[in-house]
């Protein structure tokens, strides 16, 4: 059955394709391919620093920052394939503007190889494979603690706030078990529908990370480890089919995005999707989409898997270690959609039993918020946004 679906969403897409030929991108994409967290912050009046961070592995991060009190910084950390700007794109309406007009310390970062932070002291993305020999572990390993001790050197303060969404959390994990050091650093974490454990997914869900997981691991093996590259055919197509009026929402809606985080149409409205594909999806690793992959496959939360050999070189062990989530003793607090495909409830309820700290859990039960809503649904400045700051004084 999983199968016969994706034969007939494939078959879709190929007729659309064909069917949209001499169509163009909207107006709207073309004029704001060059939009920044900057640009959308100053549209509703923000000034916003933009400063580059230096890991000790020799990348250049692109860090925004909307100044604001410098003893309440927050670090915004996005999903895969997603920039910062998903923080600031909902205009008044978002989770950046919301924690700036009271009067929060907002800083956004960008990991590795997404939008402006396609950068290094020596390596060349375009020409030097190994720039994206990383995954979610380097972001957790070299990126976040990079970026902490950048904002607390220039606050003056000991420790900061953070807000992550999907595997922009699952960097803290992997930072509080690698470098437990940093756990005393942060004051709390929200975790907007966090991701960890994959065990619990639906079946569609699982065939569907697996697959992209062994589509990589064949590009890796033919060099291709950059996926979505700005300059490739495939984002252009996305842009232009999902842009469509119509057909275009329906396919890439129920046909992609609504197939992965879940069904929640009230929250995404067909006018609002044009400002989303002006720069998503963004940049992927090959081996990042092979780690997430590995995560599903394998059942539990672990470093990334280089075969036997190559294991017992790095790890000494045939199979590489896990987690250890017990070192995370940051305060997390967790918010969860009952409408969520990807992070289930059943993986939330696993990752909050191993780990040590969790302060608040809270599920949106029902119908009310899918994987994506947590950053692109139009009501949460209602449902979420009232929830998020009280945790943020109560740590303050």
């Amino acid at each position: 059955m999983i199968h016969q679906i994706n034969i007939i969403i494939i078959y879709f897409y190929i007729t659309l394709c064909v069917s949209v030929e001499g169509r163009s991108i909207p107006v709207e994409i073309i004029s704001d391919r060059n939009r920044t967290f900057s640009t959308l912050a100053s549209k509703y009046g923000y000034h916003v620093d933009e400063l580059d961070v230096t890991t000790e592995d020799g990348y250049i991060l692109k860090m925004y920052h909307i100044p604001g009190d410098r003893t309440r910084p927050v670090l915004l950390l996005p999903g895969m394939m997603q920039d910062v700007e998903v923080f600031i794109v909902r205009g008044n309406k978002s989770l950046a503007i919301t924690l700036a007009t009271s009067g929060y310390d907002v800083w956004a970062l960008n990991p590795r190889g997404v939008g402006h932070s396609r950068k290094h002291v020596h390596l060349n993305p375009d020409l030097d494979s190994k720039f994206w020999d990383f995954s979610f572990h380097e972001n957790g390993y070299y990126d976040l603690p990079a970026a902490i001790d950048f904002i607390l050197e220039r606050t003056n303060e000991r420790q900061l706030s953070a807000i992550g969404y999907s595997q922009g959390n699952t960097m803290f994990y992997v930072l509080g078990s690698t470098r437990p050091e940093y756990n005393d650093k942060i004051k709390v974490m929200i975790a907007l529908a966090p991701i960890c454990f994959l065990q619990h997914l639906k079946p569609l869900v699982s065939f569907f990370l697996t697959m992209i997981s062994i589509i990589g691991n064949l590009l890796r093996s033919i060099g291709v480890e950059e996926l979505l590259n700005d300059n490739s055919l495939l984002k252009p197509l996305f842009q232009m089919l999902c842009t469509q009026k119509g057909i275009g929402y329906e396919l890439c809606t129920q046909g992609i995005l609504f197939v992965v985080g879940d069904n929640h149409p009230n929250e995404l409205e067909p006018e609002f999707l044009p400002k989303i594909f002006v720069n998503y999806p963004c940049s992927v690793s090959s081996k990042n989409v092979v780690h997430i992959g590995q995560v599903v496959l394998r059942r539990k939360f672990a470093q990334f898997d280089y075969g036997p050999e190559q294991n017992l070189a790095l790890y000494n062990a045939r199979s590489p270690p896990k987690y250890d989530l017990r070192k995370v003793r940051m305060k997390i607090a967790v918010f969860l959609g009952g409408n969520d495909g990807l992070s289930t409830t059943g993986d939330t309820e696993l990752l909050r039993d191993e780990l040590p700290n969790v302060v608040d859990y809270h599920l949106f039960s029902g119908e009310k918020l899918n994987h994506l809503d947590f950053v692109w649904g139009r009501n949460m400045d209602k449902y979420l946004f009232p929830l998020i700051l009280p945790v943020l004084t109560k740590y303050d």
